[in-house]
């Protein structure tokens, strides 16, 4: 998909400082993406200052663009490659891979803090390998695990910030999980195994 390239807004100004008023629709979205794109921008970069700024940019030009956006047929998969597009191109500047292995690993370790030392990097060691395999997906494959398995959003939240349908989701998620199965080695019971749940079918 087509995103605008003109430069990034100016830093110093904000959404609410445009010199014209933004429609309902823009706030209602903003208050619906805004928290996954961070969380997404930060898997990326492994840095939240950079992610909120980088965000925070993307919502900027978002409401300068918005009726241009809400003339697109769909416009939640314009703004999700517009915020693609702009952490690629950060990644791109900064000469470096996307830091999901450390950014979801540490993320990881910190809701199992409570659980034993031995457990903990047992699981940690394992959860490596994972992320390590999933930053190598293709483009959809990648958005459609983080989404669903290391952000943990259900399938239909996944693909409302994809701007693609629920069953595109589940198909990217059957063949990432058939790639990853093949790449880790895993056996045919466990590839079924891997990210699965309720909500996947």
């Amino acid at each position: 998909m087509s995103v605008d390239r003109t430069p990034q807004d100016p830093p110093t100004r904000t959404v609410r400082e445009l010199p014209v008023t933004l429609p309902a629709a823009f706030w209602a979205f903003h208050q619906l993406y805004h928290r996954p794109y961070l969380e997404y921008a930060h898997l990326q970069l492994g840095d939240r200052r950079m992610a909120g700024e980088l965000v925070h940019a993307t919502f900027m030009r978002l409401a300068v663009i918005w009726p241009q956006m809400m003339a697109d047929a769909n416009h939640e998969a314009y703004a999700w490659a517009l915020l693609k597009e702009r952490v690629a191109k950060e990644l791109l500047r900064q000469g470096r891979d996307v830091a999901i292995v450390e950014s979801a690993a540490f993320s990881r370790a910190t809701r199992a803090a409570l659980e034993s030392v031995r457990d903990q990097f047992a699981e940690l060691e394992s959860a490596l390998g994972l992320y390590a395999a999933i930053s190598r997906l293709p483009e959809r494959q990648f958005d459609a695990m983080v989404l669903r398995f290391v952000l943990d959003y259900p399938t239909d939240r996944a693909a409302h910030i994809m701007g693609v349908t629920p069953a595109t989701v589940r198909s990217q998620l059957r063949f990432a999980k058939r790639k990853l199965a093949g790449e880790l080695g895993l056996t045919a019971e466990l590839a079924a195994d891997l990210g699965a749940d309720d909500d996947e079918e």
